[in-house]
């Protein structure tokens, strides 16, 4: 069981990195850092955008609009961070008793 939550709090970790990745690619194009018509740019963002969409598109729509700026990261984030620290622990604590 324990492998089991090790495991867990690994893909949340990657899924933390891919959602800073998406964060940053996401702003890289709005400043026009990058060109989205370059083929490896464009399959890079795409994956990012396919990988993170599914999550973050309901607290998109549930937040209010903030003119332009997109929390929904940090939403996503800090949720993470929660089920890590309190659901996560708390079982494992409560799996050595």
């Amino acid at each position: 069981m324990y492998a089991l939550l090790e495991f867990i709090k690994l893909l949340l970790k990657l899924y933390i990195i891919v959602l800073f990745a998406a964060a940053i690619m996401s702003w890289l194009v709005v400043f026009n850092v990058v060109n989205t018509r370059h083929p490896a740019v464009a399959m890079i963002g795409e994956f990012l955008y396919r990988i993170t969409e599914p999550v973050l598109r309901p607290i998109r729509q549930r937040l209010p609009n903030f003119g332009g700026i997109d929390i929904s990261f940090i939403v996503v984030m800090l949720g993470i961070i929660f089920i890590q620290m309190v659901i996560i622990d708390n079982l494992e604590a409560a799996l050595r008793y």
